[in-house]
């Protein structure tokens, strides 16, 4: 009885574990977008605007990852060509289609429900968002650029959720800086596909034949230089008390870590940008230390 019993643990345990990798819970570090309206209005201590953006954010856990169970379900046939996603729960068969489809229902109301249990900003944002997939994942996919600024209006549309939670105005460099950065994280992904898969890239992902990895080489130099100047002339304008001019001192780190990214991109064939920053101890240390400085600037000198 007791083996057993350590059976049926064993795979409950597995079952729950199937089910989250579905959601791929790696992947919620693009959600940390949503907290960027908290720190930058001044409201980090403010114990209900804690709240309000840290269940905005818990919600956008939970819509991202219906999304990339619906993407598992539309992808199925590409991801088992794919050396690494083919390991995917649907792809690989450990989850039926059906049931991923049911799963990202369940997560997906559970994540509208807190939207709107924050306020009726957050969930109208939600549904824009919710909407942007529904846009993305079966059409804008599929057409090169585009697809790239779909992920990129994603984390423009998390960061707005965020501000709309703490009832921050909503401010243009937030949109401009969110927007640059993510097109350069954008392209950089699609450089890591050309990479990994080489000429079995467009088998993949049809799409992947329009790009070339010099012409992403170049998309992202362009991306890179106008996010690098467009953070630093919001830390000179933004703020009117003076001693806020202190944010200028984030800059550096601003761009060592933006350096430090495409250095790894390129490294021996670079790595998947999506984990780079739970893998790599100096970038990690540089986004820390940007924080420091952020924080010391706005809630200190």
């Amino acid at each position: 009885m007791i083996e057993t019993a350590l059976m049926e643990a064993g795979s409950s345990t597995n079952f729950a574990s199937t089910y989250l990798r579905l959601a791929r819970p790696k992947q919620w570090t693009k959600n940390g977008f949503v907290l960027a309206g908290l720190v930058f209005s001044g409201n980090a201590f403010d114990p209900a605007s804690v709240v309000a953006a840290s269940l905005a954010f818990v919600a956008f856990c939970l819509l991202s990852g219906a999304v990339y169970a619906v993407n598992d379900v539309l992808d199925v046939d590409e991801d088992r060509k794919h050396p690494l996603k083919r390991l995917r729960p649907v792809a690989s068969g450990e989850i039926s289609a059906r049931a991923a489809v049911g799963y990202a229902v369940l997560l997906a109301a559970a994540g509208m429900t807190i939207c709107f249990s924050v306020n009726l900003g957050v969930g109208l944002v939600g549904l824009v968002y919710l909407g942007l997939q529904g846009l993305y994942s079966p059409v804008l996919k599929h057409m090169a650029i585009l697809d790239v600024m779909g992920i990129s209006a994603g984390f423009v549309i998390r960061a707005l959720a965020g501000v709309v939670a703490v009832g921050s105005p909503i401010s243009p460099w937030l949109i401009v800086c969110t927007g640059l950065l993510t097109l350069f994280l954008g392209f950089s992904k699609r450089r890591h596909e050309l990479a990994t898969l080489g000429e079995g890239a467009s088998t993949h992902r049809k799409n992947l034949s329009d790009y070339s990895v010099p012409m992403l080489d170049e998309m992202m130099n362009i991306m890179i230089s106008a996010t690098i100047i467009a953070y630093a002339l919001y830390t000179f304008t933004v703020y009117e008390r003076d001693a806020e001019m202190f944010m200028m001192g984030s800059i550096p780190f601003v761009v060592y870590g933006v350096f430090r990214y495409m250095l790894l991109v390129h490294r021996d064939g670079g790595g998947n940008p999506d984990t780079l920053l739970l893998q790599d101890r100096p970038l990690q240390v540089s986004l820390l230390l940007w924080l420091a400085a952020v924080g010391s600037a706005i809630y200190i000198f």
